[in-house]
């Protein structure tokens, strides 16, 4: 909440230290202030008083004074009975700041803006506690990497179980590894049929949307920082990349499709189309959600399989059997077949 202080900040938005006011102010007078500016007044992140620019994260924006406002008072009016002398105080604390912006042209940053920068699990983890408990129809996620533990699961557990309580239909797609975790089984079951889940050799990253409406998606590899987004063209193509790829998923309760060559597995003809396209042996790995050894073993009894003795000669074998998406080359013993990455990789034989 953001009238609520920090350990090394004791104070709430309405009350601002000296330093976190001096700042503050420069940002509404001017739109923005260099990150480095608020080095030493961790209090406006904190409070959620500034956030990083979309645009340039270099750059800090104020939250709008009216949006600082409503948190103040959402706070205050919880806490009436025990303070009321603050509900004066902050709204004396947010004229004051707005007037500083009276002439400010930047559109107002705040809950309706089209794109949100949520910078920190806590403020990631507010926001889709809200989207939450406004949604009322569907949603749908993209859950991206292997086998998804019980402690994975039951984070959002209990936003998944307020959702089935409204009568919210959700689909979820997840890597077919993902089919061997007893933790998604479980998860499934506890959901029943609130809940339709599919699986894809490689999907995109994280997306989780609500309603066709508000959507968040990772804003770093780390995923410590989140874009919420709420413009509808941007929402709209989300979810028409979605919708794709669920059409051509395979439903959790029907098995994967065989694969065409006889003693090649299906996560193995997958990995081969990847190295066919050049990728890395990690960049294989992510994608399938699958650990780097456990991609090395499946390349190296693929190259068993097709009778390579190396990287190179295994690309060759890839194109002449059709592994890599292309009608098989009954010629390509003499092609220059398939140039791989990692050729001084472990798997290489």
């Amino acid at each position: 909440m953001a009238g609520h202080g920090t350990e090394e900040h004791p104070h709430g938005a309405d009350r601002l230290c000296a330093a976190g006011d001096r700042v503050y102010s420069r940002a509404v007078r001017r739109g923005r202030v260099p990150r480095s500016d608020a080095d030493h007044v961790s209090c406006l992140l904190d409070l959620a008083l500034l956030h990083p620019d979309p645009a340039d994260m270099a750059w800090l924006v104020p939250t709008a004074p009216q949006e600082v406002m409503k948190r103040l008072l959402r706070g205050v009016y919880d806490e009436v009975s025990a303070s009321q002398g603050r509900v004066g105080a902050a709204v004396a604390a947010v004229e004051r700041y707005a007037g500083l912006g009276a002439g400010d042209p930047r559109p107002a940053v705040g809950e309706g803006a089209a794109i949100r920068v949520l910078d920190g699990p806590a403020r990631i983890q507010a926001a889709l506690d809200e989207a939450t408990e406004a949604c009322t129809a569907e949603v749908l996620t993209v859950q991206p990497g292997g086998i998804r533990r019980e402690n994975e699961l039951t984070e959002g557990l209990h936003r998944a179980l307020a959702l089935r309580a409204r009568g919210v239909r959700m689909r979820d797609l997840y890597n077919h590894v993902a089919r061997h975790g007893q933790g998604l089984l479980h998860y499934l079951e506890l959901m029943g049929d609130a809940v339709e889940a599919r699986t894809l050799d490689e999907v995109i990253d994280r997306l989780i949307l609500f309603d066709r409406t508000v959507a968040f998606i990772p804003a770093n590899p780390e995923r410590t920082v989140a874009l919420e987004l709420r413009h509808p063209g941007l929402v709209a193509y989300l979810v028409t990349v979605f919708d794709r790829l669920w059409r051509t998923a395979v439903p959790l309760t029907e098995s994967i499709p065989e694969p065409r060559i006889e003693g090649v597995s299906h996560r193995e003809q997958s990995i081969a189309a990847l190295l066919a396209e050049g990728h890395q042996d990690a960049a294989i790995a992510e994608r399938l959600g699958i650990s780097v050894r456990t991609c090395r073993a499946h390349i190296a009894r693929l190259a068993e399989t097709l009778g390579a003795a190396s990287r190179t000669q295994l690309g060759v074998r890839i194109a002449q059997v059709g592994l890599d998406g292309a009608p098989p080359d009954s010629s390509a013993d003499s092609s220059p077949g398939v140039t791989l990455p990692d050729p001084g990789s472990p798997s290489a034989r």
